[in-house]
């Protein structure tokens, strides 16, 4: 009887082992998909290495920033995430504009913004594409965080050639691998934060083409435009090795014209140490939306977008991150709710189009409505 009781166990000890190897074989063959990118290495390691913003194997923010905040950990959060029920999409389509780009006088200073934090901008003559994620879902997996309906009505194939594709990070709701690799033929250089790079490379981008960028470096990119990498409040990672890739802010600045692209990140005092470095920001791209209690570091509540703005000097902002994907737990609705009911208009003006909507870059008097008021 013992015999054959070992013999079941030994019998059982195989099963589940069988099992975990299966199901890790499975994970390794699916986190070394393209899609994922790859870590630094050779040269581009070297380098990230001898950054200063990059201690202890991984890069670091300027603050202590804990990603998670509670007592109960990674995986209470993920539950709440997951069951937790509010009005987190939208029950009707968003309104969206559909404008082409192609069709668009290239003398014309104008944003357009296509939901969460994908921008397309003209500006001095250059087109430049910024953050963007046209598939149909902002994960590895394709039917996680999907886009609200009606902000879907964009793809690669509206986009005209670029001139500068800029990266705030490489998280996938920020960096989209099909988008990205539909428009290969059509971006003449990619810029992006120390480490991003190598994802580029692997999707066989000419190197030679992509520019990385630390904090506080500054790169001249023609006689009309000068690029700043800026710090950020934030992490990056696509698989299981994170902050391995530099997370950042950028300034772009023209003769007459200076726009600040927030990317995504807590706040800090970095935006008070900005605005006092560069005193006519004329418009800023900042995060409102995905914000929690438990992620409080990482990413802004709308009270804190507005301080930032302020602390930024800036004379317009353009609240980002919001009305397309549904990753923070609040209503999908808040963060515009919430922004446009405490900002006060001697602060700086707060615009707030809809997706799709020309913004003229250098027209301050242009007026926008409160449209998420009419998806009820």
């Amino acid at each position: 009887m013992n015999k054959l009781k070992r013999k079941r166990r030994k019998k059982t000890m195989w099963i589940i082992f069988s099992i975990i190897a299966i199901i890790t074989v499975g994970v390794i063959i699916f986190i070394h998909q393209p899609k994922f990118g790859r870590r630094p290495k050779g040269e581009r390691k070297e380098r990230v290495h001898h950054s200063q913003n990059y201690r202890d194997g991984k890069f670091q923010n300027l603050s202590n920033t804990p990603q998670i905040t509670m007592d109960d950990g990674v995986f209470k959060a993920l539950r709440d995430f997951l069951f937790t029920e509010t009005e987190r999409t939208p029950d009707k389509p968003i309104p969206a504009d559909k404008i082409d780009l192609y069709s668009l006088d290239i003398k014309e200073d104008i944003l357009v913004w296509f939901g969460h934090s994908s921008c397309f901008v003209q500006l001095e003559g250059k087109r430049i594409l910024i953050d963007p994620v046209f598939s149909q879902a902002a994960s590895p997996l394709p039917f996680v965080n999907k886009p609200f309906k009606g902000t879907d009505i964009y793809s690669a194939t509206d986009i005209p050639d670029i001139d500068y594709l800029i990266i705030t990070h490489d998280h996938w709701d920020h960096l989209d691998y099909p988008t990205v690799k539909a428009l290969k033929l059509r971006i003449k250089q990619v810029i992006c934060p120390l480490g991003v790079g190598e994802h580029f490379e692997r999707w066989n981008f000419n190197k030679e083409n992509i520019l990385e960028m630390d904090w506080e470096e500054k790169a001249v990119l023609s006689s009309e435009f000068e690029l700043y990498c800026l710090p950020a409040r934030h992490f990056s990672g696509r698989g299981l090795n994170p902050k391995q890739s530099l997370w950042a802010s950028f300034l772009l600045k023209t003769s007459d014209f200076t726009l600040y692209i927030g990317g995504d990140g807590g706040y800090d005092t970095h935006f008070a140490d900005i605005g006092k470095r560069f005193t006519a920001i004329d418009l800023a791209l900042l995060e409102n939306g995905q914000y929690n209690e438990k992620w409080k570091y990482i990413h802004m509540f709308p009270e804190q977008t507005l301080k930032a703005g302020k602390d930024l000097q800036a004379k317009r902002v353009l609240p980002v991150h919001n009305s397309k994907f549904a990753l923070g737990q609040h209503a999908w609705d808040e963060p515009l709710q919430t922004l446009t009911k405490l900002h006060h208009d001697n602060d700086f003006i707060l615009i707030t189009p809809k997706i799709g909507q020309i913004v003229y870059l250098k027209d301050t008097s242009q007026q926008f409505e409160h449209w998420w008021k009419t998806v009820k």
